[in-house]
C-alpha cells in the first residue's frame, strides 16, 4: 500500500477524515462539503503523530534539502511543524493569520534571519488561500520560501493554480485521490457515491446548490 493510501486509511480510522453525503458539512467559506478533514486529531494518537513527524521530515530532506528553517501555519500547522523541525534540528517559527493587535504586533513568532530558506508546514490545503497568506508574510519579512509540506490536500484545481502562481512547490503526505481509492477498497462508498464525490472535488463552490 502506498504512503498516501496508508495515511488516508489512518485518518479515516481515527475519524480525522469523515464522509457524509446525506448531511454535508458547511465550511467557513460557506461551501457545502461531503468531506471533512480535521488533522488536529492526529495529535491525540502517538503512533500516527510519530508517522506524520517522520514523513514530514523525510519530505523536507528529499524535496527541499536546502531548507534552513521550518515555519508552521497557525494554528493547526504549528504542532506538526515544530515536531518536524525538532527531528531535522532546524529553527522554527510560526505565522499568524494576521498581526497581533497588541504588544509587538507580530505576525511571525520566533526569530527569522532575512534570507533564510524556509519550508512551510500546513495541516490541510483546500483552496490554498490561508496557506499562501503565510508564505506572503514570510517573504515580506525577508524569508525565502522554497516549498510547503502538508498532511492532506483536496487537490482542487484552484489550489494548484494558486501555488503555481505563487511559485511554491507543494508536497503532501496524502490526498483526495488516495482517500477515494481507500474508500473504494474498503467499500465505504458505492460507485454512484464516488461519482458525486468526484463532482464535488471538481466544483466545490457550486456543489450542492
Amino acid at each position: 500500500m502506498s504512503t498516501q493510501k496508508h495515511f488516508a486509511e489512518k485518518l479515516l480510522q481515527i475519524k480525522a477524515l469523515q464522509i457524509n453525503l446525506q448531511k454535508p458539512y458547511v465550511w467557513a467559506s460557506g461551501w457545502n462539503s461531503p468531506v471533512y478533514c480535521d488533522n488536529r486529531k492526529v495529535l491525540s494518537y502517538p503512533y500516527i503523530r510519530d508517522f506524520v513527524k517522520s514523513e514530514l521530515a523525510n519530505m523536507v530532506l528529499e524535496h527541499f534539502p536546502d531548507a534552513e528553517m521550518i515555519a508552521g501555519v497557525a494554528t493547526a500547522g504549528i504542532a506538526h511543524g515544530v515536531m518536524a523541525a525538532d527531528l531535522l534540528k532546524l529553527p522554527f517559527i510560526y505565522v499568524r493569520s494576521k498581526p497581533k493587535e497588541h504588544g509587538m504586533g507580530n505576525q511571525i513568532e520566533g526569530y527569522m534571519e532575512p534570507g533564510k530558506k524556509v519550508v512551510v508546514v500546513e495541516d490541510l490545503v483546500s483552496t490554498g488561500k490561508s496557506s499562501l497568506q503565510a508564505v506572503d508574510a514570510i517573504r515580506a519579512a525577508g524569508g525565502e520560501v522554497i516549498g510547503m509540506c502538508a498532511l492532506f490536500t483536496y487537490g482542487f484545481d484552484a489550489a494548484a493554480e494558486a501555488f503555481e502562481k505563487a511559485n511554491v512547490p507543494l508536497r503532501t503526505i496524502s490526498n483526495y485521490s488516495a482517500l477515494m481509492e481507500v474508500c473504494e477498497d474498503q467499500k465505504l462508498i458505492q460507485p454512484e457515491q464516488k461519482s458525486v464525490l468526484e463532482q464535488w472535488r471538481i466544483d466545490p463552490a457550486g456543489w450542492g446548490k
